[in-house]
């Protein structure tokens, strides 16, 4: 997949030129850093380590992928995206798992160009569609789903998990 360049409003707390590109293992550290930022944002601790990480992205099997949107030769935000698949359409899908953008850097359109890198990724991917989630109380993230284009659906059932090992 290729870099995206986007030249941004000029501002004051940032370089004017932003990249969204696919993770590299040098980005590793700056990815974690996001993911613990992420978590406190939802009153959670993040309990990956740097192993984990690198193993899902990088390693034999890559279980996700990552976009990161990088200005100044720093991370600011970052996308992880996880296949899905709908067994009864025969249809392929991606997941937005996260979505990050570092505080000073939000409002600026850097989640929207994630965003859109995201959707490029699954159609290349052949995903059908693009999901994402939002805690029921969170009304902005629904404001920016809903600008993005996703539609809202019903949450039905309850999910089961069963540890494994």
């Amino acid at each position: 997949m290729h870099n995206t360049v986007i030249k941004l409003e000029p501002h004051a707390d940032r370089p004017p030129m932003l990249t969204i590109r696919t993770a590299r293992p040098g980005d590793l550290q700056q990815i974690l850093d996001m993911i613990a930022l992420h978590a406190e944002c939802h009153g959670d601790t993040a309990k990956i380590s740097a192993v984990d990480l690198d193993r899902d992205l990088f390693g034999a099997n890559p279980w996700i992928n990552a976009l990161v949107a990088e200005a100044g030769g720093r991370l600011i935000g970052y996308a992880l995206l996880v296949p899905m698949y709908r067994a009864l359409e025969g249809l392929r899908g991606m997941e937005l798992h996260q979505i990050f953008v570092r505080d000073g850097h939000r409002g600026h359109g850097i989640g929207r160009h994630l965003v859109s890198r995201a959707r490029e990724h699954a159609r290349i991917s052949g995903c059908g569609y693009l999901s994402v989630s939002a805690a029921t109380g969170n009304f902005g993230a629904h404001r920016f789903y809903e600008q993005m284009n996703f539609r809202a659906g019903p949450v039905t059932g309850m999910r089961y998990v069963q540890a494994l090992g």
